[in-house]
């Protein structure tokens, strides 16, 4: 598993390089110490993963992880590093496709896991954070247009992932085979228009399916 680290702190990028080396499996190929360098150093390594702090000089890690996302044939999967979750960066990294966020002060086991959860193509997603981050920037709700075009078991999923479980959880909570709840987000993702699980969630909070005080609402 191939992973690029992009941090403006030439510390952070090797303590993060150092935890991610030691680790069988996982191989460090890149750095970067600006949001231009990132995207630069991304398109010439094509990692599976990158760590993408939010604020960096030239070009934040917001319109890093758009340009990635969008130009390339086989985009990486991106996780946002940074030092406060309720960030207003974050959320809008989030909506610009990244497969969530990860706290600079996460233990080294919390770094790996993040890294190895993402690259299997599921999304870190910190529901009480999330819905903190939706309760300040969710648009106007468009609860009922959603609920019009998801079926009763999709409205079940998608109520589920906005909690944070993974398939094999929801597949567990609903007694369903874990082939069948993939299929059910796969129709997910086509109907909301998203990248990912991640988008998925953002969406449902600001359309309004569910309410950021609460999860499930």
């Amino acid at each position: 598993m191939r992973i690029v680290i992009a941090d403006d702190e030439a510390l952070v990028r090797g303590a993060l390089r150092a935890i991610l080396s030691a680790e069988p499996g996982l191989e460090v190929t890149g750095e970067a110490a600006t949001g231009a360098e990132a995207v630069a150093v991304v398109r010439a390594k094509e990692p599976d993963v990158v760590l993408m702090d939010v604020r960096m000089p030239e070009l934040d890690g917001i319109r890093a992880t758009e340009l990635l996302l969008g130009g390339m044939q086989r985009p990486p999967r991106i996780v946002v590093v940074t030092t406060f979750e309720n960030d207003s960066y974050v959320y809008d990294a989030l909506r610009a496709g990244a497969s969530g966020f990860l706290l600079k002060r996460s233990s080294a086991e919390e770094l790996v896991r993040a890294v190895r959860l993402v690259a299997s193509g599921d999304s870190l997603l910190f529901p009480a954070a999330i819905r903190a981050l939706a309760a300040a920037h969710a648009r106007t709700a468009r609860a009922d247009a959603l609920r019009g075009r998801l079926t009763p078991r999709e409205a079940q999923v998608l109520r589920l992932m906005t909690e944070g479980l993974t398939n094999a959880e929801i597949a567990t909570r609903l007694t369903l085979g874990p082939e069948t709840v993939k299929s059910h987000v796969a129709s997910l993702l086509t109907k909301l228009g998203a990248r990912d699980r991640t988008q998925a969630v953002i969406a449902a909070y600001e359309q309004g399916f569910v309410t950021p005080g609460r999860a499930g609402a």
